[in-house]
């Protein structure tokens, strides 16, 4: 039987429907609203420890780009007290692991310098280390593409690194992180001396052999326990025999027989041949 809109059966049929319609709708809206606000909701109003369990999970889940929302906010609403001073260490290592260094290096900046009795500084002077350290593999890729054009700034990164675990490691001697440190120093020191040698290289092969031996000279100074020292001496004493300076030439080569009787320039007077850079470079075997 068909239904006309005025029908008696129609109305009563329609007004259980309408009553379910707008319960779901009432359901949606409600479901909507916890939707989009309950992140800025929680954010917002969450308390302080309830929050940093937040962040901080996170971290450990490795969404560091959320880490690092959700830690901001924690020191923007309670920017004192020991959540406060927790949160922004973990808000460096949360940027430095999101590849956001500078951003990383100004966190851990203010840290030290706000809380220089914080029981973990030491932590944070190893992970301002660590930030310069991981810019190491840049430092290398510009040396490769333009090695004729590098100075000693260009080492910055890497000096700065040093210069930290160095700190490090004068101020907290018994850290957990020292020891790490001190092995990452190595590294560093060895980078910077062949870096040094590279250049003196590239002078000697142009015939500059002023800044050649500068560079080696450099080396001899700074970075005596480096492999690269013997390398250093035999680059000096080919300077100074293009610069008929004998006299040193004789005394510059008995020191490299004394310290480094089996250096391929002893027996090879034209070394080196080629450039160092094309040498196998040893990639730091340490962990973060």
């Amino acid at each position: 039987m068909r239904l006309s809109s005025g029908s008696p059966t129609l109305s009563l049929f329609l007004r259980p429907a309408a009553k379910l319609l707008a319960v779901f709708v009432l359901v949606m809206a409600v479901s909507a609203c916890s939707m989009f606000g309950h992140k800025r909701d929680n954010i917002d109003t969450m308390p302080v420890a309830t929050l940093y369990n937040k962040a901080h999970s996170f971290l450990e889940f490795g969404n560091y780009s959320g880490a690092s929302r959700a830690f901001q906010r924690l020191i923007a609403r309670f920017p004192s007290g020991p959540y406060s001073e927790q949160a922004q260490l973990e808000l460096a290592y949360a940027q430095y692991k999101d590849n956001k260094p500078d951003d990383a290096l100004s966190t851990i900046n203010r840290f030290i310098k706000t809380y220089p009795s914080n029981k973990h500084v030491d932590y944070a002077y190893y992970l301002r280390g660590l930030i310069d350290f991981d810019r190491t593999a840049g430092f290398i890729e510009r040396f490769t593409k333009r090695s004729g054009g590098l100075t000693r700034r260009d080492q910055g990164y890497n000096l700065q690194s040093f210069d930290d675990f160095s700190e490090l490691s004068r101020r907290f001697p018994d850290s957990a992180y020292t020891a790490d440190a001190r092995q990452r120093m190595v590294y560093l020191r060895n980078l910077l001396a062949q870096y040094e040698i590279n250049v003196a290289e590239f002078y000697l092969r142009r015939k500059a052999y002023i800044a050649a031996a500068d560079r080696s000279q450099y080396v001899i100074e700074h970075y005596q326990q480096a492999p690269h020292t013997g390398d250093a001496l035999a680059i000096l004493t080919r300077c100074y025999l293009a610069l008929d300076r004998g006299d040193l030439a004789v005394q510059t080569r008995e020191v490299l027989a004394l310290n480094y009787p089996h250096h391929p320039y002893l027996n090879d007077p034209k070394w080196p041949h080629a450039p160092s850079i094309l040498r196998k470079m040893i990639p730091f075997s340490g962990h973060h």
